[in-house]
């Protein structure tokens, strides 16, 4: 069987090999390449996820989700799909679920999963950090994005509180996990709405990135040139202080590479 580290991917959907796309649609392999999840057919592949589990009668209340969309992209339909699984999960009373899509081979059904966290109104922003940990640190890169892009909406309802708790991801040992607490919280960021608060004041967030100064992977310190870089867009000089202070303080390679992505929009 495929996998994404013998299969570089298409780079267009058109291209994509009928063997992998329908390896794709069935949830047999994971997408190599952005271009592949964004081929699959997640109706399809809900179809078949539901089926293999036995509970093809949760199909109508999901697709009735879907159906009602205004407009049908990729994110709408994996954010339909996935809260559409938390709700039916929770009106059949299926303890088993989540942990059957969390678990499943196909990235594309783990995405579900980040967002059936996000879905759950019980879940406080903590406990959605911490029950997505194993989706942050996932070893696909679609399933780590989708893990922050989930519960973003989460984390802007109460910064003041939920800052240190991402404060506090930023000292994990594994990379991942410190990139997650960058990237979630990016005042800009991709794919999501920004975060007017931060754009504003990105000081309050400081506490987030000051531990990934001198990271030791590329991952991490892409994510925190790129979180100063969105900062600079509207505070220029606030940037420009903490790259002088970060400078002093940490002489090192890798500070210097996360500063020269930060003030890569200063023209000056």
């Amino acid at each position: 069987m495929d996998n994404t580290e013998k299969r570089t991917g298409s780079r267009r959907i058109s291209e994509i090999p009928k063997s992998i796309l329908e390896q794709l649609n069935k949830g047999e392999i994971e997408s190599a390449n952005l271009v592949e999840w964004l081929g699959v057919d997640q109706i399809f592949l809900l179809k078949e996820f539901l089926k293999n589990q036995k509970r093809e009668n949760y199909f109508p209340y999901i697709e009735k989700k879907i159906l009602s969309l205004k407009k049908q992209t990729v994110m709408s339909v994996c954010n339909a799909i996935g809260s559409g699984l938390f709700e039916i999960s929770a009106l059949e009373s299926d303890k088993d679920l989540f942990s059957l899509s969390k678990n499943h081979i196909s990235d594309s059904v783990r995405n579900w999963a980040c967002v059936m966290i996000e879905a759950n109104p019980k879940f406080s922003f903590s406990k959605k950090v911490s029950e997505m940990k194993p989706l942050m640190d996932d070893s696909h890169f679609g399933v780590r994005e989708l893990a922050w892009i989930s519960i973003r909406p989460s984390l802007v309802i109460d910064l003041k509180n939920n800052i240190p708790i991402l404060g506090k991801l930023s000292l994990s040992p594994k990379e991942n996990i410190r990139r997650f607490a960058s990237e979630i919280s990016r005042p800009k960021g991709v794919w999501c709405k920004h975060i007017e608060e931060l754009k504003k004041n990105p000081e309050i967030a400081i506490s987030i990135i000051e531990p990934l100064k001198s990271d030791s992977y590329k991952y991490v310190r892409d994510s925190v040139g790129n979180w100063l870089n969105d900062a600079f867009k509207s505070n220029p000089d606030w940037v420009k202080e903490i790259c002088k202070l970060w400078r002093k303080k940490s002489p090192t390679p890798e500070t210097e590479y996360i500063i020269k992505r930060a003030l890569r929009s200063d023209v000056e």
